[in-house]
C-alpha cells in the first residue's frame, strides 16, 4: 500500500487525569491542526475532564467512546471510521490497556504517526512504583512525554529524568509547572563508556545501555571495536560460524526478562549445548545477516575467554 494511502493516526497515553482531554482539545482548536479534515476522535477512557463539543460537528470532528476493550477491534474500529467519512484518527488512550491491545485492533490501512504522553506529576512515582510494566509500555514507544502540574519547589527534574530515561533515550520530556510556565528537559545522558575509545569497554551493570544504543543508533558502532562479558549460545537453525551473544534484560519487572542478543560471528568450535559466560572482544560490521532478514550490527568475534557468570546476571537500565 502507498503511504499516501494509509489512516494517519495520532495517538494520546497516558494515565487518568494526567492532561490527555485538555491537550487534544486545544489541539483541535488550533488552526494551523485542524484545517478541515474529517476527524475521528477516538476516547477510551473518561476522566474528570471533559470535552467542549460545541463546535465540534462544524469543525468535522466526530468523537466516539470506546468503553470496553472488546470493542477495540479492525471491524469496529473501521466502521466507525467509514460512518463518518473520516480523512484522520485521533485517539485518547486507555492508560490501563496496553499499547500491544491497541496496535493489535487498527486496521491495516492505519499508521500511527505520533505518539504523545501525558502525566500527572504529582501521581507518576505512584505508578511507577505500583504498575511499573505499564509505565514502560507507555514510554517505550512515545516521541514526548509531557509531566503536568509538576512543582518546581517539591519536585526532582533528575528523578522524573532517570525513570524515562531508562526506558528510552529518544523520548524527548517536558514538564508544565504549577507556575504557568513550561520547558523542555535539557539533562544531558553521556554514555556510561567511551564510544570514541579504541576498544570500547562495556563494564557488566552498563550491557542493557550498551544493548540498547546499539539497537537505536547501529551505524554508530560501524567497525567498532568492543570488549564486554556475554553470555554465548547456540541454536541449530542458526547458519554455520554464527553464535548468538547477549545477556538477559529485565526492563520492568520479572515477567519481562529476555535474552537480548546480537548474531554474531565466530571461528572457533565451541560446545554451546548450553549456553556459557565468555570475555569476547568484537568488531562490529553493518552487514546483511540471515537472523536479521536484512541489514544490522554483526558482531565479528576476535577473541573469546571463558568467564564466571557475572555477580548479577540479569542486566537492568537503572
Amino acid at each position: 500500500m502507498n503511504e499516501d494511502n494509509f489512516v494517519p493516526v495520532y495517538l494520546f497515553t497516558g494515565f487518568l487525569e494526567g492532561g490527555k482531554t485538555t491537550f487534544i482539545q486545544k489541539t483541535l482548536e488550533d488552526k494551523r491542526f485542524n484545517n478541515g479534515d474529517r476527524t475521528l476522535l477516538l476516547i477510551c477512557e473518561e476522566g474528570m475532564e471533559e470535552y467542549d463539543t460545541k463546535d465540534f460537528e462544524k469543525s468535522h470532528i466526530y468523537p466516539r467512546v470506546i468503553e470496553d476493550k472488546d470493542e477495540l477491534n479492525p471491524i469496529n474500529l473501521q466502521k466507525l471510521y467509514t460512518e463518518v467519512h473520516g480523512q484522520r484518527v485521533m485517539i485518547e488512550y486507555n492508560g490501563m490497556w496496553t499499547m500491544n491491545d491497541l496496535l493489535n485492533a487498527l486496521p491495516d490501512s492505519w499508521a500511527i504517526y505520533q505518539i504523545m504522553n501525558f502525566t500527572d506529576a504529582n501521581t507518576f512515582l505512584n505508578y511507577n512504583q505500583n504498575m511499573r510494566s505499564l509505565v514502560v509500555d507507555k514510554l517505550s514507544n512515545c516521541e514526548l512525554t509531557v509531566f503536568n502540574r509538576f512543582d518546581k519547589a517539591t519536585m526532582d527534574k533528575m528523578e522524573f529524568h532517570k525513570i524515562v530515561r531508562g526506558v528510552s533515550r529518544r523520548c524527548d520530556i517536558a514538564y508544565e509547572y504549577t507556575d504557568g510556565t513550561s520547558e523542555y528537559d535539557d539533562i544531558e545522558d553521556p554514555l556510561p563508556f567511551d564510544i570514541n575509545a579504541d576498544t570500547i569497554e562495556v563494564e557488566e551493570r552498563d550491557y542493557a545501555l550498551w544493548y540498547r544504543d546499539i539497537n537505536e543508533e547501529p551505524e554508530k558502532y560501524d567497525g567498532k571495536r568492543v570488549h564486554l562479558k556475554a553470555m554465548a549460545a547456540m541454536n541449530p537453525k542458526f547458519p554455520k560460524g554464527t553464535i548468538a551473544l547477549g545477556r538477559k534484560i529485565m526492563t520492568c519487572c520479572v515477567e519481562d526478562i529476555t535474552f537480548c542478543w546480537l548474531a554474531s560471528l565466530c571461528d572457533e568450535q565451541l560446545d554451546l549445548t548450553k549456553p556459557k559466560w565468555f570475555d569476547v572482544t568484537f568488531t562490529v560490521k553493518m552487514q546483511k545477516h540471515k537472523l536479521y532478514k536484512g541489514k544490522g550490527p554483526v558482531l565479528v568475534v576476535e577473541k573469546l575467554t571463558p568467564a564466571e557468570a557475572p555477580l548479577q546476571e540479569v542486566a537492568t537500565f537503572y
